[in-house]
């Protein structure tokens, strides 16, 4: 299962309702882990309201060093230097070595754990793997902006499940062996050559894709194929597309999450301009493009299941 938090969804400017960019994404299997998706400025605060321990985050992924995608570490560094964190901290971004040093020289830190920085490509249109664990892996591309700047995805594992029918035709009990079996893709037992195709099935695993801040761009595309969810910049309104800047429109997003044929499009990065009475409008205008799109608010959670349709949770 994964639950992905809304922590800032505003561009540039905060408003009352909205906070800088951030995006928690909590994994759940064996254990439950915590990836954070760019900082923005009061990520603490908001992390408190989503009930998700500072001390819980193990990787974060920077998709760009703009302050409002970025500033909020300095002091969650802090924080989690006082609260006596000894375990190693990942900060994933194009240029992370750079800018992760400078954070960490500026004033007096001291900190009492380790930060490995790990640079991420940022330039051509070649989806990089820059991170894997036993159940899932993390990529990147570069992306249209100012400054350079990527997209990252988040992937679950494909994963075998036995059919229990088919298991039951081979009249062989269940036992330890499934479990080697799905390790090795192929086992002898009592006599029998099995093979993990002849009894399971390859269960596509969750996909999740942030796009950060970008013009349209076809590596979004490439790196979204499919996806369980797309969170996609949408700066603008159709209407002030304009204005764009390196930025992507409501229609831009809804355009991207068709050609990538996503199952649902969720759009972030919104203009201060639009208030909360907006929201509607931003909607309606991308579901003339792609129907399962919707805006993101502020403490918003959305929850995937294997299983299930992604499940949304609103704030209050």
């Amino acid at each position: 299962m994964i639950v992905i938090n809304f922590l800032g969804t505003v561009s540039g400017i905060p408003s009352k309702e909205r906070n800088h960019p951030a995006i928690a994404l909590e994994y759940h299997y064996y254990k439950k882990e915590t990836l954070l998706f760019d900082c923005g400025e009061c990520v603490q605060k908001q992390l408190m309201l989503a009930k998700i321990s500072f001390m819980d985050i193990e990787k974060i992924f920077i998709t760009h060093w703009h302050a409002d995608h970025f500033a909020g570490l300095i002091p969650l560094l802090q924080t989690m230097n006082l609260e006596k964190r000894k375990k190693e901290l990942k900060i994933f971004g194009p240029e992370a070595s750079k800018f992760v040093n400078n954070i960490i020289n500026l004033g007096y830190f001291g900190l009492r754990f380790p930060v490995k920085a790990i640079d991420v490509p940022f330039e051509g249109n070649k989806i990089s793997k820059i991170d894997e664990s036993k159940e899932y892996e993390i990529f990147s591309v570069p992306v249209l902006h100012t400054v350079p700047s990527v997209a990252y995805c988040f992937k679950e594992k494909d994963r075998w499940r036995i059919d229990k029918e088919k298991l039951e035709a081979l009249k062989i009990k269940s036992g330890r062996w499934l479990k080697k079996l799905k390790e090795c893709g192929k086992i002898e037992i009592k006599g029998k050559n099995i093979k993990i195709e002849d009894i399971g099935r390859l269960e596509s695993g969750l996909k999740v894709v942030y796009t950060g801040d970008t013009k349209p761009c076809d590596n979004v595309v490439e790196l979204a194929k499919n996806a369980d969810v797309l969170i996609h910049d949408a700066t603008f309104s159709e209407e002030d597309e304009d204005e764009q800047k390196y930025h992507s429109s409501v229609r831009d997003a809804a355009i991207i999450a068709k050609k990538a044929e996503v199952k649902k499009l969720i759009l972030t990065h919104i203009s201060r301009r639009y208030q909360s009475e907006d929201v509607k409008k931003l909607e309606e205008e991308a579901k003339k493009y792609f129907e399962n799109s919707m805006v993101a608010k502020d403490m918003m959670k959305i929850v995937l299941k294997r299983t299930n349709s992604p499940r949304t949770l609103q704030p209050g």
